[in-house]
């Protein structure tokens, strides 16, 4: 696998702790390496390629929830008192520590095309969307509006320094606390037939929110997912 793959050592640079189970690890950057906003990683753990075939219980795919212009590269993440084996080990991980990440690759690049984009997660999902908001307050140009839609039942909301109302800005956040409420709102946006929506969450979400949409007469070719080609025909084909 390392023949085929570059996969890139990096060392824990700061811990964030977001809210009360979302934690933020920024990783050292290596000289030249650059993403999109938007774009996915494989975040994996030491040991992982120790042998033949790679430990897949020691890899995760992952959103890069900083901007490309920040200095680190950083994955968040929610950890509960209950979770996965690379959670549970995760956990455990200092300043200092080293973690791979290797397989960058962005499925849902920001389209600049004259109209308003909504980002509709769930939880952490929104921190594929960080960059990507960042990315457009930085250059607003090509995007008429920006519009987040996040549900977190937990109350702890992420990132509220950036997701936040600003109309200056052509800007809008909003978070709710339960699914009806959600979907109450997603089809309030979905009367913009002309929209740009980005869907990031659990499979589930994704089938959800596309079934919601398309209800309301938005086409499949204005829905951007993580997800690779030959598997986005499962979701919207």
């Amino acid at each position: 696998m390392q023949g085929q793959i570059h996969i890139y050592w990096l060392k824990i640079k700061d811990i964030i702790q977001e809210t009360r189970e979302i934690k933020t690890f920024l990783l050292e950057r290596p000289e030249g390496f650059t993403w999109e906003p938007g774009a996915h990683t494989h975040f994996a753990l030491p040991g992982f390629n120790a042998c033949d075939k790679p430990n897949r219980h020691l890899v995760r795919h992952m959103s890069i929830s900083t901007h490309p212009s920040e200095e680190f590269i950083g994955i968040t993440t929610r950890i509960r008192e209950q979770c996965s084996e690379f959670k549970s080990l995760l956990r455990n991980f200092s300043i200092g520590d080293e973690t791979a990440i290797f397989k960058t690759h962005n499925n849902m690049p920001l389209k600049r095309a004259g109209k308003k984009v909504y980002l509709l997660s769930a939880g952490v999902g929104l921190a594929t969307f960080r960059p990507i908001v960042l990315d457009y307050l930085q250059n607003p140009a090509g995007i008429e509006h920006m519009y987040s839609l996040n549900i977190e039942s937990s109350g702890q909301f992420l990132f509220p320094d950036i997701f936040h109302y600003a109309p200056d800005k052509n800007f809008t956040a909003q978070f709710v606390d339960n699914r009806s409420a959600y979907y109450e709102e997603v089809r309030k946006l979905a009367e913009d037939k002309d929209g740009l929506f980005y869907i990031v969450g659990s499979d589930e979400f994704l089938h959800h929110n596309i079934a919601v949409l398309r209800e309301h007469g938005i086409p499949a070719e204005q829905m951007m997912i993580d997800k690779r080609e030959d598997q986005k025909e499962q979701f919207l084909g």
